[in-house]
């Protein structure tokens, strides 16, 4: 998968596990399905921002917070 996906994953594992949120947890809070959200945390996936807006708010952060930072092409 690109790097923006893994990237993505990594950020959302972060806040996460920052937060002291289990995967089955957020899964629930999130109305997503557990073994996607493994899935999203491994970049396996690209996610739509109906999802991403979902693991914010579920996670009760900015969704800037697991968005990847910019980089200049």
């Amino acid at each position: 998968m690109n790097d923006l996906a893994k990237q993505f994953g990594a950020n959302l594992r972060q806040v996460r596990k920052g937060k002291g949120i289990s995967q089955d947890n957020l899964a629930l809070l999130a109305e997503i399905d557990r073994s996607y959200i493994g899935r999203i945390e491994r970049g396996e996936v690209n996610i739509t921002l109906d999802k991403a807006y979902q693991l914010a708010c579920a996670l009760e952060c900015d969704l800037v917070e697991l968005l990847p930072p910019l980089s200049k092409a």
